[in-house]
């Protein structure tokens, strides 16, 4: 905010943007950055270029040079055809066939991409496909056309996906192993195969890579276009605004992006569809598929090998008749309340994936889960699960195991992870305290399996000193390829030898956690692809000692590749020993945080100069800042005052806290330090002044918090700030001089006891020009803004909430804050009205909360008036209101609606609702009065329906084939508490 920048909103559709007053809300906050800002918009869509209303640039076809450059870049290996000039003279024919196309030129570069034979190339410039006449661009059809087999069915399956969506990679390859796409053997498995496979679809691109989030992938709309064409009857979208379901004795695949049944008329036509393989819900539609077809349809469609579930929050249960399903290969119910998985499950002896994340009702594995004897990944992260069934180990296929439990008695044993020879990705082996014999850990056999990347070892509860740990530990040995390991609650006094063995080339992340036993730390110095390194709450430890550092008679630098080193809660660590002789030994040249935490023995110089430095609770470190001119970040929490006498003079951020017995800040940091640009101080309970002198020209962010006797001198210059925070801060602070901080972007006043009023010191014309966003909370002596307002062209964000004595709001808002987008109000009770002209049109949400005379005066409230507004949150106590929304009080155009805490109120007001033709989400809290009358009935509009503590109206819901729950059966999201 307030500064200049460049946004591209690439590739804008009519479903995101449907009107002008949309695209006016939406682009509001926009204009608080600084002059030269630039918003650009690609769309082609005419419509939304029109809605924009800006100078429109139709994009011509590329040149015949760019073009060549363009096919160049995706045909050569080089990247040009200097080396093959006869394939040029061919190769320029083919671009002049795409007619300055990109994407056509880019994919028929790719088809060719290393393709040195002369015929190949005319081949493809004499195809006669160019000549064909279809809405699909030669180009991509010539592209299909040479795709092996393999690829083509992978690459049609994809027009399951609607446009604009973007999917992981690994989803795809599950979806495409699922359907068989995928052939086993060695020496690639299929998931292995499966990454080739999408490797060279995105190599032609036909996929590419996700703007929205690089983890994901997407394809362009005209390829979505070539996809949908190829795949023909074999698949099927169902999406929004379909009239009806015509599925032919053809269609496999099936994706399902809707939010309601009812807005299909022949949805009884799937039941009919018995060949489908692929039932494929997108984004909210699981909530329609669990509430309306899972228990009745999913049984009946015998073939499907593909089902999702996720995020069904209805879902509680599976039918027992999915046992039946022989076929599925794939079953996805994460996310869900389900509770229990039904045994028959077990008999799905095709079942290749099996997901159950974040299922927080779900405790228990079915006891015959070692029946799934084609199961490659189970993946029940962040679910509950107590122990694991037993035999599992005959699952000779698995990949994927994200946890696994050792359990006490019944259950499976450790032994069965070494018979899971395929394991592979992220495991963590919880509850290890129950191997009672270090003879139980010989079998699990970690180091022969090369896929594992991320190894998690668990010890729980209150152990004592336990070597037979050691053992458990020494026979856990993953293999060399591991990228990352964490160990929590280890009970041995010395780390297994392994652990920092230099052969663990590819450990990039190290957590070491609770190992309150351990006297000494592993020698991790020679793990050369190490990044970042954490050890937390080892209390037997005193000294970080050479020993830490490896085999000092490697030529290796010790931590050479370390970015991130974190010590924390080691209450008897004493020494920090640098390796070699004041640290010329070069150890930690690449580090860039270190962060020591509750260290409070801690004495001595630090050995290493990073360019971040964190220190909380270390009150013995008074010599040990590094004076190196890399830092540029500081934090200090409750250290000895004596570190302020040698703070660098370089820093760029300063973060204290709780320092109580500092008064002022060392003038050596204000007057010498030209580079400071960010000031944090919290805790400063007996801090008086900031600087006598002045703050640094270059500082831009001041933040204070829980410092009452600090006060704010009004002879200093504040012009270089853009960001002001106080919390619980300058107690004998009456009144805030908005002209003494003319360039601030934000201001956020929170818990100013005192603070009276917002002035304009010696009545200066006020003009906030780069002001986006003012807060001002729990200031409950606060009365009032300047006389006359204040000008914020660029302000966007007005937020006050717990001030009992502010009586009105600032004057002129209508014309002084153009570009206001959001006002919130909270428990303001003197307010009584807007201001006289009253609110910005660019308005698009408020917020009025326990402001009962503003309530009691809504009639004036003008609503009607703002073209912008989307959102409205009206709660209180105020208990004259018996029926809401009054006729006329809210504009036509809002879509989220949110009522609560009126006491009194029985009804809403059916007339005056049903003029939000908009109205999209509506919230009604907290009001115990309220019932549906018998000729009342919701919008048509609205999708999402929240109730929570309205006892009567909850009452009359009970009943799903009551009347009451005939108003709002039309309503596909609904949630009463």
């Amino acid at each position: 905010m307030g500064k200049k920048f460049l946004l591209v909103l690439d590739d804008v559709w009519n479903k995101n943007i449907k009107n002008y007053s949309e695209w006016e809300a939406f682009s509001n906050p926009f204009k608080s950055g600084a002059k030269g800002t630039r918003v650009i918009v690609t769309t082609r869509e005419k419509p939304v270029a029109s809605i924009i209303r800006s100078t429109i640039y139709d994009l011509k076809t590329l040149q015949d040079d760019d073009c060549w450059l363009l096919f160049s870049k995706h045909a050569f290996y080089s990247g040009n055809s200097d080396a093959h000039p006869e394939l040029e003279v061919i190769g320029r024919k083919i671009v002049e066939r795409c007619k300055g196309l990109p994407l056509a030129v880019k994919t028929t570069g790719a088809l060719l991409w290393s393709e040195l034979d002369v015929k190949e190339w005319n081949k493809i410039m004499m195809s006669e496909i160019w000549d064909l006449q279809s809405d699909i661009i030669p180009a991509l059809r010539l592209s299909y056309k040479y795709l092996p087999l393999h690829l083509k069915r992978c690459f049609a399956y994809c027009s399951i996906f609607p446009k604009d969506y973007d999917f992981e990679k690994e989803e795809l390859i599950l979806l495409w192993m699922a359907e068989g796409f995928l052939p086993q053997g060695k020496p690639k498995t299929m998931e292995e195969i499966g990454d080739d496979y999408f490797a060279d679809l995105v190599s032609r691109s036909l996929f590419q890579q996700s703007s929205k989030n690089t983890l994901k992938f997407g394809m362009h709309d005209l390829v979505n276009d070539l996809a949908r064409f190829v795949s023909g009857q074999f698949t099927f979208r169902l999406e929004e605004g379909g009239n009806s379901l015509e599925i032919g004795n053809k269609t496999r695949h099936l994706s399902f992006f809707i939010r309601s049944t009812r807005k299909i008329e022949k949805f009884g036509a799937l039941y009919e569809a018995t060949g489908l393989r692929t039932f494929l819900p997108i984004y909210r539609s699981n909530e329609i598929l669990a509430k309306e077809l899972a228990p009745d349809l999913l049984p009946m469609l015998r073939c499907l090998r593909f089902i999702n579930l996720r995020s069904s929050l209805k879902l509680t249960e599976l039918p027992d008749s999915i046992g039946k399903m022989k076929h599925i290969r794939h079953l996805n119910v994460s996310w869900t309340p389900i509770r229990k998985l039904p045994d028959s499950i077990c008999k799905l002896c095709n079942l290749q994936t099996l997901k159950i994340l974040a299922c927080n009702n779900l405790t228990v594995l079915p006891r015959d889960s070692h029946k799934l004897i084609n199961l490659r990944h189970l993946d029940f992260s962040f679910t509950p699960i107590k122990k694991m069934p037993v035999h599992l180990g005959r699952l000779c296929c698995l990949r994927t195991l994200t946890k696994f439990i050792v359990n006490e008695q019944s259950g499976a044993g450790i032994g069965e992870l070494g018979k899971l020879a395929n394991l592979g990705g992220k495991l963590l082996i919880s509850d290890l305290q129950n191997v009672v014999s270090p003879l139980g850990a010989l079998v699990p056999s970690l180091n022969d399996k090369m896929y594992m990347e991320e190894l998690e070892l668990e010890w729980k509860g209150e152990n004592n000193i336990s070597e037979s740990q050691r053992a458990v530990l020494d026979n856990l040995q993953p293999h060399v390829n591991l990228k990352r390991l964490s160990i929590y609650g280890y009970g041995g006094k010395r780390f297994s030898d392994w652990i920092g063995n230099h052969s663990f080339s590819n450990i990039a992340t190290l957590y070491l956690f609770n190992c309150k036993y351990c006297s000494v730390l592993p020698p991790l110095g020679q793990l050369p692809s190490l990044q970042s390194l954490s050890i937390a709450s080892f209390a037997e430890i005193d000294a970080v000692n050479r020993d830490f550092y490896g085999n000092s008679s490697s030529s290796t630098k010790p931590f050479g590749a370390l970015k991130v080193l974190t010590f924390r809660d080691m209450p008897k660590l004493e020494k920090w020993s640098a390796f070699g002789a004041e640290n010329e030994g070069g150890a930690f040249t690449h580090l860039e945080e270190l962060a020591i935490r509750n260290c409070p023995k801690l004495t001595g110089e630090l050995p290493i100069h990073p360019s971040r430095l964190v220190i909380e609770e270390c009150p013995l470190l008074v010599t040990s800042l590094p004076s190196a001119a890399t830092l540029r970040q500081l934090e200090l929490r409750n250290c000895n005052e004596a570190l302020f006498k040698q703070l660098p003079t370089g820093l760029q951020k300063l973060a204290i806290r709780e320092f109580d017995a500092l008064e002022s800040i060392p003038e050596r940091l204000m007057d010498f330090n030209s580079c400071l640009e960010e000031l944090k101080i919290r805790g400063g309970h007996s801090l008086i002044s900031l600087s006598s002198a002045g703050l640094p020209s270059t500082l831009k962010i001041l933040e204070i918090r829980d410092c009452r006797k600090l006060e704010l001198p009004m002879h200093l210059n504040y012009s270089s700030l853009e960001t002001l925070k106080s919390f619980d801060s300058f107690d004998s602070l009456k009144s805030f001089p908005l002209n003494l901080f003319p360039n601030l972007t934000s201001i956020v006043l929170s818990g100013c006891l005192n603070l009276e009023s917002f002035n304009v010191l010696q009545q200066l014309e006020l003009d906030l020009v780069a002001l986006s966003e003012l807060r001002i909370h729990d200031c409950p002596n606060f009365v009032s803004f300047p006389n006359g307002g204040f000008r914020a062209p660029k302000l966007v964000h007005f937020v006050v909430t717990n001030c009992q004595s502010l009586t009105s709001l600032p004057d002129k808002m209508h014309v002084l804050l153009p570009s206001l987008g959001r006002l919130s109000l909270g428990n303001c009770p003197e307010v009584e009205s807007f201001p006289e002209g009253g609110l910005p049109s660019k308005l698009s949400s408020i917020d009025i909360i326990d402001c009962d005379k503003l309530i009691a005066n809504r009639r004036g409230w003008g609503f009607q008036n703002l073209p912008s507004i989307r959102y409205i949150n009206v709660q209180g106590n105020c208990k004259d209101v018996e029926s809401f929304p009054e006729a006329g009080l809210l504009p036509t155009n809002l879509v989220s609606l949110e009522i609560g805490k009126f006491p009194n109120m029985k009804s809403l007001d059916y007339k005056a609702l049903r003029h939000l033709t908009s109205l999209d989400d509506l919230s009604i809290y907290f009001c115990p009065k309220l019932k549906f009358m018998k000729e009342e009935g919701l919008p048509a509009s609205i999708s999402t329906l929240w109730i929570s503590q309205c006892a009567l109206l909850e009452k009359q819901l009970e009943s799903r084939k009551g009347k009451a729950r005939s108003k709002i059966d039309h309503i596909p999201d609904i949630y009463i508490n």
